[in-house]
């Protein structure tokens, strides 16, 4: 579940995705309050565990996340997140859903890169859960000639809200949380419900 060592860059501090705005094609934005579009990969196995990866040359785990370019549908981005980051592509997984609307946070003071406004102070996001229905053997990390991560296993459903950095616990816990009826087979009558009421997307 590694990547080959040759890609692993010595570790440094924690750096939060890129912030720079792009508006051209292609191109990731940022609205009018600070906050980049992004979308959030929640990927469990038929056990219900989940991916959890580690930042190539960080000693951070995180989900598989990324912005949103110009002119994408947010389930656009997250297919092209994904086979960036998991090397997964459509038919390796299944979209069970996704969260309705936006959830943000915002990146520390010390993490917000400077330049021409406008400055980023954050990330709204777009939640997918997807279930693997291929093997562990589809993922791979060296995909393309960046990686985000150099090493994944599978982790307990709740296990990452204690685990993220502060700063993602909050919108790891709600987007867990509305997700869940949407994995676990003994909530199905409570997926519909959240789905009635507004609290998760249920697709197909």
């Amino acid at each position: 579940m590694r990547i080959a060592s040759s890609s692993v860059a010595a570790p440094t501090p924690f750096v939060e995705e890129s912030s720079q705005k792009r508006d051209e094609s292609g191109s990731q934005v940022i609205d009018r309050d600070g906050y980049r579009p992004n979308v959030g990969i929640i990927l469990s196995s038929r056990e219900s565990r989940v991916f959890w990866g580690r930042r190539i040359g960080q000693n951070a785990w995180q989900f598989p996340q990324g912005g949103i370019c110009a002119g994408e549908s947010p389930e656009e981005a997250m297919f092209r997140e994904l086979y960036e980051e998991t090397g997964l592509l459509p038919h390796h997984v299944e979209v069970v859903g996704c969260t309705r609307g936006w959830l943000r946070y915002q990146i520390p003071k010390r993490l917000i890169r400077r330049g021409p406004p406008p400055v980023c102070v954050g990330q709204k996001q777009r939640w997918f859960m997807l279930r693997l229905v291929g093997g562990d053997e589809d993922v791979r990390l060296d995909s393309t000639d960046k990686p985000e991560f150099d090493h994944w296993r599978w982790v307990s459903y709740w296990y990452p809200v204690r685990a993220v950095v502060p700063f993602k616990r909050g919108v790891y816990q709600k987007a867990l949380r509305e997700l869940a009826p949407l994995v676990f087979p003994s909530s199905a009558r409570g997926a519909v419900r959240a789905c009635d009421q507004g609290k998760a997307k249920v697709i197909g």
